[in-house]
């Protein structure tokens, strides 16, 4: 059984997945298929914690799918945009895992991570599976890859009854 380590932009997927697809990641199928047969070792899930009660509900799924969590503070900057960047937070999570795994799972359409996926196969020797959104994942970081899946169809949500993240997860 092949050990995975699997580590989750949920910024990045959320915003990609609304943009495009007008919906939400389905996390409970994206487990579902990421990890059968496979044994996992890590999975981290890094997003922005604005403490609303909807987040701190959505926060509680992750965790009990098998997600652990890395919050960082929601930052609003007086020209209106919003600090929140888990990218280095991200690479140096990655670095440290790769080295116990065959697998390591990235969900992110994020192309700073091209020249991550390209050390750690080279380095390491493992195999990287981006998962992403394909009309925002950087061709430089699909191509970067070992295997490159689709955000769509499955791996998303699309009843109204269903269990969505809130606004900026």
């Amino acid at each position: 059984m092949k050990k995975i380590a699997v580590f989750v932009d949920v910024q990045n997927v959320y915003y990609t997945t609304k943009q495009i697809h007008k919906c939400h990641f389905d996390y409970n199928a994206f487990w579902a298929k990421a990890t059968s047969n496979r044994k996992v070792v890590k999975a981290i899930a890094y997003a922005i914690n604005r403490g609303d009660e909807k987040q701190k509900q959505f926060q509680n799924i992750l965790k009990g799918i098998g997600f652990d969590l890395k919050l960082k503070p929601f930052i609003q900057r007086s020209d209106g945009s919003a600090k929140g960047d888990w990218d280095v937070g991200i690479t140096l999570d990655v670095m440290e895992h790769s080295k116990n795994t065959d697998v390591v799972v990235l969900v992110t359409g994020d192309g700073d991570f091209e020249l991550l996926v390209a050390k750690i196969r080279r380095d390491f020797g493992v195999s990287v599976e981006v998962y992403g959104v394909a009309q925002l994942t950087a061709r430089s970081l699909i191509d970067s890859a070992s295997k490159f899946v689709r955000i769509e169809g499955k791996l998303l949500l699309k009843q109204k009854n269903t269990v969505k993240p809130p606004k900026g997860a």
